[in-house]
């Protein structure tokens, strides 16, 4: 079933703002994001890696913690309007049932963190203390030099829960997967800052970070991200791409770190900002929803996500099975 869009929820999320992962190596994990994907170090300390986008003025969009439990995604995050929308959110949360907490974090303003009712680990807060932005320091550039963060796919048990209940905090569908000749959802593209996407709910086993995504200068970057990659001797480390999405028209190139992280760069979507324009919907069969040129994605890309922390991984509601590369060349 299609979601009610919520105009007036109860507090403000403006964007997708950053991610927080568990790593085994931080040298290595930084080495990885730093050199082969181009993100900038803002900061390091013994146990914590901070990181950004050359555009970001924002002190961090990517956290790397060391940990004994390598792999899980900690949280995701978004930020909101001011403090004053922390605290709605955090009275408007209680009134749904969902318990949450405030939380100090480095660099952070006031942050509030909750379990989703489909078990994604979510942070909000309102402001970052602020650094120099790099898109000028064009002789510090690195590989594909990522301009800033853009969005979450999360794979989850219960596609149209997710859906409903973002849809009430007022994210807008702005494109869907259903299966064919129904409204069954088995992907959801969700916004609140006017492009396609800010959050990705795609039906699979979770709750599982599937990746997290930053904007790219142009096509070219990608292709200089992929040659990075292979001259570093990461090129196995490529998980997709390049290629073009038909959902959201982006370019795109996935790369999966030390720790089985899964992080897109992409470029070329589009605005979705005009209130008349209604979701575009894409049938489950039609593969050029995903590959809109080429060939389909592996099973691992459809299947291998980052888990979060103590969260129970279910199987899906829906019962539905993508191509996979593997299908597709089984058969052709």
């Amino acid at each position: 079933m299609l979601p009610v869009w919520n105009r007036t929820p109860a507090f403000t999320i403006t964007r997708a703002s950053h991610a927080v992962l568990a790593v085994a190596d931080l040298g290595a994990s930084r080495d990885f994001y730093r050199d082969v994907t181009g993100l900038v170090v803002t900061e390091e300390t013994p146990d914590t890696i901070y990181l950004r986008g050359v555009e970001e003025a924002a002190h961090h969009s990517l956290v790397l913690r060391k940990s004994d439990s390598p792999g899980l995604c900690e949280q995701v995050g978004f930020r909101v309007t001011d403090d004053d929308e922390i605290e709605k959110a955090h009275r408007h949360l209680a009134e749904l049932g969902i318990h949450a907490t405030f939380v100090d974090v480095p660099y952070q303003g006031r942050t509030l963190r909750f379990v989703d009712p489909v078990g994604t680990h979510i942070e909000l807060c309102a402001s970052m203390e602020t650094v120099p932005r790099q898109m000028q320091q064009f002789h510090t550039f690195r590989s594909a030099a990522p301009e800033r963060f853009d969005h979450f796919q999360i794979v989850t048990y219960d596609v149209q829960a997710a859906v409903d209940f973002y849809s009430a905090l007022g994210f807008r569908m702005s494109e869907y997967t259903a299966t064919d000749g129904t409204d069954d959802m088995w992907g959801t593209w969700l916004e609140v800052k006017g492009n396609t996407h800010d959050l990705v709910f795609t039906n699979g086993r979770g709750p599982r970070m599937h990746h997290f995504g930053y904007t790219v200068p142009d096509v070219s970057a990608l292709m200089h991200a992929a040659d990075v990659a292979g001259s570093l001797g990461h090129g196995d480390q490529i998980d997709r791409g390049p290629g073009r999405h038909g959902i959201s028209n982006a370019v795109f190139l996935y790369l999966r770190d030390p720790d089985g992280h899964r992080i897109e760069l992409f470029t070329t979507h589009y605005q979705f900002i005009d209130l008349e324009a209604e979701p575009i919907r894409w049938d489950l069969s039609n593969m050029r929803r995903s590959q809109l040129w080429g060939m389909p994605a592996s099973r691992r890309w459809f299947f291998e996500a980052s888990e979060f922390p103590g969260e129970k991984v279910r199987d899906p509601l829906l019962k539905v099975t993508p191509t996979t590369l593997e299908d597709y060349l089984a058969i052709h």
